[in-house]
């Protein structure tokens, strides 16, 4: 039943997918930033619809009223699923995520996502990324965008903490944002690289901003992976 449930999602999620890059590719770019990430992703909503009406996948939030209004930031996140790559459009709106440039490369989804300004990053090339990771994201930032990064790099299972790189506590430290530091235990339900998802319910915690002002990195670092590290013992992420 599993199976079949997954399958049912799939049958509406990839056909739906290619059929809306279509108009995001010919209509996007005439947008302005903000305006093309809201077309762009306004299929997010019926993907999230589609995973509760198919595979019984709910979402509860926590700490919304953490986000800062109308200023940069920077969100660091856990990685598990692709769920979060699906939700977290709808939740800092607009934001540039942080994500392998291979994804760019996938025909119409991945020329759609190009035009959502990613900084997309040849993780082969590790010195080479945090230099783009810094140049890139702080013109995001300076453009008022928000920058969100999964500091572990790629999706880890349920209760594998995995190991944070400090590249977005530089990246905060460098341009005196906050850091919003956001945990999530969507693996439960959508284990990474899995077909199958399981019914449950998907809690997100947006944790209150980590000021950067006068700090270290190591400092910052050390806050940001303190609190999400007892954040996902506490969720069981």
């Amino acid at each position: 039943m599993l199976k079949l449930r997954a399958l049912l999602f799939a049958v509406g999620f990839y056909p739906i997918t290619m059929i809306y890059a279509i108009p995001c590719l010919l209509i996007g770019p005439l947008l302005p930033f903000r305006a093309r990430f809201i077309f762009l992703t306004g299929i997010n909503y019926f993907y999230i619809f589609w995973l509760r009406v198919t595979c019984g996948v709910k979402t509860q939030v926590e700490g919304l009223e953490n986000l800062p209004k109308g200023e940069p930031y920077v969100a660091l996140s856990n990685h598990q699923s692709e769920w979060e790559t699906l939700y977290f459009q709808l939740v800092f709106r607009p934001q540039t995520v942080v994500l392998k440039k291979e994804l760019l490369k996938i025909p119409l989804f991945g020329w759609a996502l190009a035009l959502l300004k990613p900084i997309a990053l040849d993780r082969s090339q590790r010195r080479e990324a945090l230099k783009q990771l810094l140049r890139q994201g702080s013109e995001r930032l300076q453009e008022g965008i928000p920058v969100l990064i999964f500091p572990q790099g790629t999706r880890v299972a349920v209760g594998d903490p995995g190991r944070f790189n400090k590249g977005g506590a530089m990246l905060a430290v460098k341009n005196q944002v906050p850091i919003i530091p956001v945990v999530h235990n969507a693996g439960r339900c959508w284990p990474g690289k899995s077909f199958v998802k399981y019914p449950g319910t998907v809690q997100l915690v947006i944790g209150k901003p980590i000021q950067t002002q006068g700090r270290s990195v190591d400092e910052v670092q050390a806050e940001a992976e303190a609190w999400l590290l007892e954040q996902m013992q506490r969720i069981g992420a």
